[in-house]
């Protein structure tokens, strides 16, 4: 039941008589009379009757856990199989246009530039790449402007548009339209589509205008996507070594920190690294990694970008120790499985007699590359670099201004493809969690990819790779395949990858608040399963799921629900099993009690389709009971109407799930009287009588809601309850709605009382003082176990009124609140670990924070943020990833009564704890003679976890464990011993270099710069074999 009152307290006056019989009788007065007004308007004993009068033709069906997850999983193949099926035709269209296509050097062909469509000059002309380009809003992209017929093409800003190797590029594309086109008929639900040329230009289907950033440049640069990296290259163990000599001060200390921050870009979850810092000696830049690698996951990367960027120059270089260093940590790793290794080498030169290095540690096999940057113009010592690189399978370039650095470190990623490409081995990858900024879209996708090769025979054993196509998959549509009916009051279902990390649970928080923007946090798509399943404590469920194993497993689990504020004690049976083809496994939560049965009524069509058209009525929009996304005359149906469509024939090509469509006409025929029961007490109500009744409503786990109002409309206090902006209020996909799950956790029969703050902070706190009125929501619990139908009402009562007793109510005071609740020991500790933490201006951002392995329950939002979020932002606040804790205070209804004293300086404060039958509140009682306000209020005041340097050391190295991609391409026979290079260029001339140590023949090809911003020459050598 929902219901208006205030929070109350019970002050006696001196000489008032105080036993604990007296108190009792009180609370049983109380109780009785709030019993019978939510009974009364909330229509409880009918619904109940009305569920007994049909339970000799129910049927209870047993819920199979392993045979539902399977089910779920297989369902979930059989879809991402379709967009797989799309990307290969793709990739076959793809490779077919460039065997037919002869490259042109002086093309002339205009294109549809996304940035430039529709754009007029003042002559109100269309420009150059600029064309009419029909966009209109489509609601199955979001409803952004897109053009469904055609693709166009983005660059980034430092590509030059007319680049013969970027008109060559789109010209070959241009055959991909129609497959594009193709795809999205064959399967409706398929989003974007695209190619990522390994030149640069991106080709986006549905075509959109893109729109620069607020500088005026597209940073968007498809090759730097995991997409695009992870198709192009298997796992990769990476050393980066750096010189930081006083020879590399200045500009050159600049690109080379720009230099292994964009190294470190091209790295994904498959992937680890080390960076190694040496002069006069050699350090690892982060201590704690001394000696090992770590995952190159997005914490570990922005760790290393914060202490890459505090290194400076200073003493002499010997880069032989670094080397060395590098080759033993590789070699280390290679114990436990090879696939490709590298060394990057980052100097403005090398003098030393390393010959002796390589061969020790790498020659004759050489497993490990080694990748050499030049950094500065300087060329005196190009031929030494060189030489490293020619001898170790590597590939060598000089950057001599920070416009070169992107373009020259992309071209280690075409070395590393040449086995695959050569092989022709079209792997398949799926992508972690990721939002689509191109799209702009805050929903989490996953992309299928895979590379396209170049399959003309004359250049078969350069291994040419022409790019990547992919598509995305938004999760929710996933998630769509495992419904929620089916899961029960407290179920779910949760995607994790072959790394541990989430793709979608609904304890997943990807988003924080910036001022009033929603913005996605720095870590949302590295989240680990024992993050939020923290209960798997000797990670049992963690690991049989990376494994893609099949399993059960069972665990006493607390849930923090009503923004943490409140905690609820169950115990849940995991099933999990893998998705075939794909890096992804399923677990599906079923809690014990409602998540094991389903019940299963039998109404007839015409009798429950009467009751369906009821105004009172409503189904849960976000819930699938009719497919109404495909086809677009069904887009624009809600749930409901999709569902009376379809019982009455006029959609017959409507898809509908049966069993939820069952279930909801046996919901709605058993519960139709309800609607002329309210309707009777509202005419019959009067201003005299519970005046603040406001709303009675019921849910049952087929998500069909019933409501009906006491007032008027604009009289209602929350007018935001039991609508989209109230999400924890409704059916969701992610949640039944919060009254609905606390009252399934509390004995049958009995009304369940939540106290809702007026203000909207969120910010959880046990500071009751104030006259302000409070809004009690009262939820039933019914006494039987399924359908878990629960039924709700409202009254208001005001605050300081006089009970028929003579005793006064009064605010409570936090004081006598502590003093009950420690007296029933229910503090409980709970720890945060997706909060955003405030980091002052003058804090030092290098600090590095990582997830906590401390074994609590997570809570389902970021207190630290809610807290900031209530005062305005100063102007160099900034929010970091960090861990919390904060208590949270549990009542134990198994004690039925309690009393104590307060000990307040001169005085003793005397108070009496009482449950009140069939709800969950308790009467506190007290004297009002002995003032305790100089005690402070008890807040739930959140606190970052601090880690001290050894521990933190010791959580930084540990590995947990991550299964990487079965397939490697590390070498191909055909690649020769000493031949390095990455994609094929404009032309190709002959150079011949000496070294000191060996004379070689080497060929490099030079990138001629187009673009009129771009003066630098760009030089990356491609050097095969002595």
């Amino acid at each position: 039941v929902l219901l208006k009152l205030s929070v109350l307290l019970i002050f006696i006056n001196p000489g008032f008589p105080f036993s604990l019989f007296r108190v009792k009788s009180w609370a049983d007065a109380f109780g009785g009379e709030l019993y019978s007004i939510v009974t009364k308007y909330s229509g409880s004993l009918l619904l109940q009757k009305k569920y007994k009068d049909v339970e000799p033709t129910l049927k209870i069906k047993e819920v199979d856990g392993l045979e539902l997850v399977k089910k779920f999983s297989e369902q979930m193949e059989n879809m991402l199989r379709r967009k797989v099926e799309a990307v290969e035709r793709l990739v076959e269209a793809a490779e077919d246009a460039d065997l037919n296509h002869e490259y042109n050097s002086s093309l002339e062909f205009d294109y549809y530039n996304s940035l430039l469509i529709n754009d007029k000059d003042e002559n109100d002309n269309y420009v150059e790449l600029g064309d009419e380009f029909i966009l209109e809003p489509n609601e199955h992209f979001n409803n952004l402007l897109v053009n469904t017929t055609y693709s166009d093409i983005q660059l980034p800003t430092n590509v030059y548009n007319k680049d013969p190797d970027i008109l060559n590029g789109v010209y070959m594309s241009e055959a991909l339209n129609p497959i594009f086109v193709d795809n999205f008929e064959r399967d409706p639900t398929l989003t974007w589509q695209y190619f990522g040329s390994s030149t640069g230009f991106f080709r986006l289907y549905p075509g959109i205008k893109w729109l620069p950033d607020e500088n005026g440049v597209i940073s968007f640069d498809c090759r730097n996507r995991g997409w695009y990296i992870q198709a192009a290259t298997s796992p990769k163990d990476i050393v980066i070594i750096v010189d930081v000599s006083g020879s590399m001060k200045g500009l050159r200390m600049t690109i080379a920190k720009h230099t292994i921050t964009t190294i470190l870009d091209t790295l994904g979850e498959n992937d680890f690294v080390n960076i190694i810092a040496y002069n006069d000696y050699v350090h690892f830049i982060e201590p704690c990694f001394k000696g090992i690698l770590v995952q190159a996951d997005r914490d570990n990367r922005e760790h290393f970008k914060q202490l890459v960027d505090e290194l400076q120059a200073k003493g002499v270089g010997t880069v032989n120790k670094a080397l060395t260093e590098s080759f033993k940590i590789l070699r280390e790793v290679r114990v436990r499985g090879l696939c490709n290794q590298a060394i990057m080498l980052i100097t403005d030169g090398a003098v030393e007699d390393y010959e002796a290095v390589f061969e020790k540690y790498n020659w004759p096999d050489r497993k490990v590359r080694v990748f050499t940057y030049l950094i500065g113009r300087e060329v005196t010592f190009a031929p030494n670099v060189k030489w490293i690189a020619c001898n170790n399978k590597g590939y060598y370039t000089q950057i001599s201004t920070l416009a070169d650095v992107q373009e020259n470190v992309m071209e280690y990623l075409h070395v590393l493809s040449r086995p695959m490409v050569i092989n022709h081995d079209h792997d398949i990858i799926w992508t972690e969690a990721y939002m689509d900024s191109a799209a702009q879209s805050l929903l989490l996708m996953t992309t299928v990819a895979m590379p396209v090769f170049s399959k003309k025979n004359e250049t078969r054993s350069h291994g040419i790779l022409l790019g990547v196509v992919g598509s995305d998959v938004p999760l929710r549509e996933l998630l769509k395949l495992a419904p929620r009916y089916k899961l029960g009051v407290h179920g779910y279902a949760f995607l994790n990858t072959n790394n541990g990390y989430i793709l979608s649970h609904p304890d997943l928080r990807p988003l924080y608040k910036e001022g009033k923007k929603l913005k996605p946090k720095p870590n949302y798509n590295s989240v680990d399963l024992s993050e939020v399943e923290w209960e798997d404590q000797d990670e049992i469920l963690r690991t049989a799921m990376i494994n893609g194993e099949t399993g059960y497993l069972s665990m006493d689990v607390k849930v923090p629900v009503d923004k943490g504020k409140r905690v609820l004690f169950l115990t849940n049976d995991y099933f999990f099993t893998d998705i075939s083809g794909t890096p992804f496994s399923l677990g599906v939560v079923l809690s014990r009690g409602h998540g094991e049965y389903i019940l299963l009524g039998n109404t007839s069509v015409e009798e429950g389709l009467h009751d369906l058209l009821q105004p009172d009525l409503s189904l849960a929009n976000e819930w699938i009971y009719c497919i109404t996304d495909i086809d677009p005359d069904h887009r624009k149906l809600s749930q409901l109407e999709a569902v009376i469509r379809f019982l009455t024939g006029e959609e017959p090509d409507l898809e509908c799930d049966e069993e939820l469509v069952q279930e909801v006409l046996f919901d709605a025929v058993v519960t139709a009287p309800m609607e002329a029961y309210w309707t009777t007490l509202a005419l019959n109500m009067s201003m005299e009588t519970e005046t603040g009744i406001e709303m009675a409503f019921l849910g049952t786990r087929a998500g069909l809601m019933r409501s009906a109002l006491y007032v008027g409309s604009e009289k209602i206090s929350n007018r935001k309850f039991l609508t989209q902006k109230d999400k924890e209020s409704i059916f969701t996909m992610d949640h039944f709605p919060l009254w609905y799950r606390r009252a399934a956790e509390h004995p049958p029969g009995s009304f369940i009382y939540s106290i809702v703050s007026e203000d909207d902070s969120g910010n959880p706190s046990l500071s009751t003082r104030g006259e302000g009125k409070r809004k009690l929501f009262t939820s039933h619990v019914p006494h039987h176990v399924c359908p878990d139908p629960f039924v709700d009402a409202s009254f208001l009562a005001g605050s300081a009124e006089t009970w028929p007793f003579g005793v006064t109510f009064a605010p409570l005071h936090c004081l006598l609140l502590a003093a009950c609740l420690f007296c029933f020991d229910c503090r409980v500790t709970m720890y945060d670990y997706q909060a955003m933490c405030k980091v002052p201006y003058h804090h030092h951002s290098g600090s590095y924070m990582h997830p906590s392995q401390c074994k609590s329950s997570a809570l389902p939002f970021s207190p630290c943020l809610l807290t900031i979020a209530a005062h305005k932002h100063k102007k160099h606040d900034i929010l970091q990833p960090c861990d919390t804790e904060y208590p949270v205070f549990v009542y134990e209804p198994a004690i039925k009564e309690t009393n104590g004293l307060i000990e307040c300086g001169d005085c003793q404060k005397m108070f009496v704890a009482q449950q009140i039958v069939s709800s969950n509140l308790l009467l506190l009682v007290t004297d009002a003679v002995c003032d305790c306000s100089v005690f402070p209020p008890i807040l739930l005041d959140v606190k970052e976890v601090k880690y001290i340097l050894p521990l933190k050391c010791e959580r930084m190295r540990s590995q947990k464990l991550r299964r990487r991609p079965d397939t490697c391409h590390a070498f191909h026979p055909e690649v020769p011993r000493g031949s390095t290079g990455g994609r094929a260029h404009s032309w190709v001339s002959p150079w011949a270099c000496l070294s000191p140590l060996a004379p070689l023949r080497c060929v490099y090809h030079m990138t001629i710069p187009l673009a009129e911003h771009r003066h630098s020459p760009v030089t990356p050598q491609e050097v095969p074999s002595p």
